[in-house]
């Protein structure tokens, strides 16, 4: 059953609802944002650590983004993005500053966000469990 509880984060992404090519959508009991197709910024109201905001990025562009944002840190769990908790001081002006990156379109935010994969076990190439359908 979904949950009702309405993330107490998602004011984060209010800047973005004028924006036609922005979704949100449910991610692991979090919201995300994307925009123009990229993964951008995670929404993360649950228990530590996951109690704060993501921000989808590359292991190379951290430091430029921990320079402009001291707030930051790489996430504990997925060290390829950063993280700032919802307990730092500078969480509101971070996420603001953050959301202004985004809709700037800075190309040290967002990420491709990687194809789901087939929940059903045959999948479309009509094999299942290694039988192949082809004839002996």
């Amino acid at each position: 059953m979904p949950s009702k509880i309405r993330n107490s984060l998602l004011w984060i992404f209010d800047a973005f609802e004028r924006e036609p090519d922005y979704l949100c959508k449910r991610m692991f009991g979090c919201d995300a944002a994307y925009l123009d197709g990229l993964l951008c910024l995670v929404a993360a109201d649950r228990d530590k650590p996951f109690n704060g905001l993501l921000v989808c990025t590359s292991r190379e562009r951290q430091a430029a983004l921990i320079a402009e944002m001291p707030a930051l840190r790489p996430h504990p769990v997925l060290g390829k993005w950063l993280y700032v908790t919802q307990e730092d001081p500078e969480f509101e002006a971070t996420a603001q500053h953050l959301t202004g990156l985004v809709l700037a379109r800075d190309p040290r935010v967002g990420v491709e966000p990687k194809p789901r994969k087939s929940g059903n076990a045959a999948g479309k190439s009509g094999k299942a469990r290694g039988n192949s359908v082809l004839p002996k």
